[in-house]
């Protein structure tokens, strides 16, 4: 008989992100293959999990198409050498992907049918630009159920400036070159590349070369500079490309477990699942979408945005993030966020960062006993939020002191 479960999440890795387009490090690379090398990695890091009890793989994408078509989950698979008997499926929920593979797999096991599943997402944005192979219901303009500018994310936030005026230019720069310093410091301390797998990738010139670090970081950024960039999504507004992600390719993989499972085969997770929520919101300041399906969340949960002591939120965009840390009244600074930065310096390659988010709180939950609980929340394009609530296995039940 199945039993309700507990649900684990025992181990993330991800590949380095790269640039998007041609002189990006994963032009000649196959969307898939990067798929394939993160569940290679991941399998190899795990030996004590028997490939042929993992009940389930589910990779998202968001443009399902050409090498990011043909039912990913299943494909990938096969092309990492799993068993034939381990099915697989592909998921898409624009950017927040992986994390919807994460929590949809996480069901599963938490109703009892599955005991281990792999969870992941992975997008080439060089090869595929967000929306390029849609075509979207004309009735969504001629029935004004969606203004045309909802599918350009850059004018969704420059109208969370708009709704909120007291959330400046100024800050959404800090917050951005803080990014970039803080994913700096973390390499500097060797945060980042315990959970990186290493890719062989061809240069243009036919030069094979390894990508062993994320491509895009401008650890030098200045608060000078990101005053002089211009404002592509609208003249004299306020957001750039130093407070957006940029254009990414990568992928990113995650083994999640039932309670039996750990125990079975004496594992040690990294986080347990709490609760986790999706919200939608107007499609036009799709940004402010993390906020609703934090609070959905947290209800479930049967906490409050006290209860959580570390939290990874994607920067989709600086303005963003802020303006869900001012709705719970968080400071732009604090400490508990986004410790290692985000996708301003690391890239956001869509249907892969929801996982990104995962590993990167994992790794911080081991070095912090006295944090019980963290989130990881993104927006979602066509007006969305995406949160999960984690619970640190090695709480010790002792705060830090202020």
């Amino acid at each position: 008989m199945a039993e309700i479960s507990d649900v684990f999440f025992v181990d993330g890795v991800r590949t380095p992100f790269g640039r998007a387009g041609e002189k990006g490090m994963y032009w000649n690379t196959r969307a898939d293959d990067l798929a394939v090398k993160a569940t290679i990695g991941l399998m190899e890091r795990n030996p004590g999990v028997p490939a042929d009890r993992i009940d389930d793989v589910a990779i998202a994408a968001t443009s399902q198409t050409g090498d990011q078509g043909l039912t990913l989950g299943r494909s990938v698979a096969i092309l990492a050498g799993l068993p034939q008997t381990v099915p697989g499926l592909a998921i898409e929920r624009m950017c927040a992907g992986a994390m919807t593979s994460v929590t949809t797999m996480g069901a599963s096991i938490g109703v009892g049918m599955y005991d281990f599943a792999l969870a992941g997402g992975v997008e080439h944005m060089g090869h595929h630009p967000i929306g390029s192979n849609a075509d979207p219901n004309p009735r969504f303009v001629a029935e004004k159920m969606v203004d045309p500018g909802a599918l350009n994310m850059g004018v969704t936030a420059e109208r969370i400036f708009d709704r909120f005026p007291h959330l400046t230019k100024e800050r959404s720069d800090r917050f951005g070159m803080l990014s970039q310093h803080k994913v700096q410091a973390a390499y500097d301390a060797g945060k980042i590349q315990p959970d990186l797998v290493t890719v062989a990738t061809k240069g243009a010139d036919g030069a094979w070369g390894l990508a062993t670090e994320d491509e895009g970081r401008r650890p030098q950024t200045t608060m000078e500079d990101l005053a002089t960039l211009k404002t592509p999504f609208r003249p004299h507004g306020r957001v750039t490309a130093g407070t957006s992600s940029p254009l990414t390719d990568g992928a990113t993989m995650s083994l999640l477990a039932g309670g039996g499972a750990v125990k079975e085969f004496g594992l040690t997770p990294k986080m347990r699942m709490v609760s986790f929520a999706f919200a939608g919101v107007q499609p036009e300041i799709m940004g402010i979408g993390p906020i609703p399906s934090t609070e959905k969340a947290l209800k479930k949960a049967g906490l409050t945005i006290d209860d959580i002591g570390l939290f990874e939120l994607n920067e989709a965009f600086a303005i963003q993030v802020i303006s869900l840390l001012d709705h719970f009244g968080i400071a732009d600074d604090d400490p508990r966020v986004n410790q290692w930065g985000g996708a301003i310096a690391l890239g956001h390659p869509l249907a892969a960062t929801g996982v990104r988010l995962m590993i990167q709180l994992a790794a911080q939950f081991a070095e912090r006993p006295d944090v019980q609980y963290g989130l990881t929340a993104m927006c979602v394009g066509l007006g969305q939020g995406g949160s999960v609530i984690w619970e640190n296995p090695f709480f010790d039940g002792k705060k830090k002191r202020k």
